[in-house]
């Protein structure tokens, strides 16, 4: 029976690279041959992943398993904690939602409930898998939390797993981050860490030498690595707060200036990762009226709390500019599962799915209706979307409460086996859609980057580069950056010698 050897990631802090650290160490394991599987127990992320069977996971096991060349499974992230509400959360199980549940409650109600369950699918992928690339979240020194935490040292102990910590020097501070995490942590713990790995240097290595050795010689802890920052990395963010790091200011240098809305419940952005590699676009992540300017596309995406969010776009102002956007500019407006139904005439919650608020007015630009469901609708999906006189043959995942019908007007955007999908104004400048992943399908995307070139009476761009095959190489490309930095042989040492030795 194959036991899989594991090895898992920890960080001082939310963000300082362990998902991209663990994509890594899946592409390199992979391409060693090892059936490889990502996992994380309990994921609180608002980008989702579609399996198969239609369960949703945390987007990053999923990008984490295909980066390992394997089909993604709830197994690789039981428990995906989906923010909704001010200390309010949906608690998603094994890909299916298990009810909304309040910090406290979660904490004290759900923890051996999720511990069994955790067991569970650590059982299975340890046994099914050769190697096992797990990842912890935020920081394993959360002292007040600890007694009660299921993702960061109690799943090393439960899979027996060595850990290495991992700390972001461009945020400042690492030594210390680093050195006061292993101070923090239990003996037993601080025993299973095998190591630390800089992540996102800038500069010359030669003057961080003498931290390096500062650190070896005061903690007893190897340092692993030192990785330098790789920019360009087309690979799925997990957390908002990588938004921070994208700019609200138009580039006049290029030709496409798109803004994407940033509401507080901001759900599935990676949707509008493909622009980022089309070198006539620019993305903004706007929270402000005075910030949306004059885009080319506006892009509402995903919401967690889309009636919450949509209050937010009336409050802030931002509708009152929307509107005079498409009156007053040739601007496109796309809408993604939450912004398609703010797109709507009215957004009804008759059960209290999102809020007490029982309906609320859209912001009438496609006419259709959304009633929030209890019961949540996750499927792969595809289709033939109709645009610009073209049909294009489009993938993508649903993930959404509501059901939307069409009132008079309504033009059908997507026929899904008969069934149509989506919506579009009839000048073809406002569109709706409840499929995530849209803009992936490169043909789609490039008619549509091209119509928007037409209108600005700039020559359209033909043969764009395909983003899943970017996508693949970027598995490669960080792979073999971090094989270059990281000393992973010694690592692969440590993980056999850890299991001789039965800690």
């Amino acid at each position: 029976m194959v036991k899989a050897l594991p090895i898992m990631f920890q960080g001082t802090h939310s963000d300082a690279g362990k998902s991209i650290i663990a994509t890594a160490f899946c592409r390199i394991f992979a391409q060693s041959g090892w059936k490889t599987a990502p996992f994380k127990s309990q994921n609180m992320s608002l980008n989702s992943y579609v399996t198969v069977d239609g369960k949703e996971i945390g987007r990053a096991q999923g990008i984490q398993a295909e980066a390992a060349g394997v089909v993604a499974t709830t197994d690789m992230n039981p428990i995906l904690i989906k923010p909704s509400r001010d200390n309010e959360a949906q608690i998603v199980v094994h890909g299916r939602p298990y009810g909304n549940m309040k910090a406290f409650a979660y904490r004290n109600e759900f923890f051996a409930t999720g511990l069994q369950m955790i067991r569970q699918s650590l059982d299975v992928l340890m046994n099914e898998y050769e190697r096992l690339v797990i990842e912890g979240a935020g920081s394993p020194a959360e002292i007040n939390l600890n007694d009660r935490e299921l993702v960061n040292m109690r799943v090393a102990r439960m899979a027996n797993a060595p850990v290495i910590l991992i700390g972001d020097i461009e945020r400042g501070g690492v030594f210390a981050s680093l050195v006061g995490t292993l101070q923090l942590l239990e003996p037993e713990d601080r025993k299973r860490v095998i190591g630390v790995i800089i992540n996102k240097f800038r500069g010359d290595l030669s003057l961080l030498q003498a931290g390096l050795d500062w650190f070896e010689q005061y903690t007893g802890v190897p340092v692993l690595g030192v990785v330098p920052y790789l920019p360009n990395l087309h690979i799925d963010a997990e957390d908002s707060v990588s938004l921070d790091q994208v700019s609200t200011t138009v580039n006049p240098d290029k030709e496409i200036d798109i803004a994407v809305i940033r509401y507080p419940k901001i759900s599935n952005f990676t949707d509008v990762d493909p622009f980022f590699i089309e070198p006539d676009c620019h993305i903004r992540f706007v929270t402000t009226a005075d910030q949306l300017g004059q885009p080319d596309l506006l892009i509402l995406p995903g919401s967690k709390n889309t009636i919450e969010d949509l209050l937010y776009v009336k409050e802030s102002g931002l509708a009152k500019k929307i509107f005079h956007l498409y009156e007053t500019s040739n601007v496109t407006i796309v809408g993604i599962c939450g912004g398609y139904q703010m797109l709507g005439h009215r957004i009804s919650d008759p059960f209290g799915v999102e809020t007490p608020l029982q309906q609320t007015d859209g912001l009438r630009l496609l006419p259709i209706e959304t009633t929030l469901k209890r019961e949540k609708t996750t499927v792969l999906s595809e289709g033939v979307l109709m645009f610009a006189g073209e049909r294009f043959h489009v993938k993508g995942y649903e993930i959404h409460m509501g059901c939307s019908h069409a009132l008079d007007g309504y033009v059908p955007l997507i026929d899904v086996n008969g069934r149509s999908e989506g919506s579009q104004s009839e000048d073809e400048r406002i569109i709706g859609t409840y499929f995530h992943d849209v803009f992936h399908n490169d043909a789609f995307r490039e008619a549509l980057l091209n119509e928007i070139r037409r209108r600005k009476g700039i020559m359209p761009i033909y043969g764009r580069k395909s983003f899943r095959t970017l996508r693949e190489q970027a598995f490669d490309r960080l792979a073999d950056h971090v094989k270059r930095h990281v000393r992973v042989e010694e690592i692969e040492r440590k993980m056999a010698e850890f299991q001789k030795e039965g800690r």
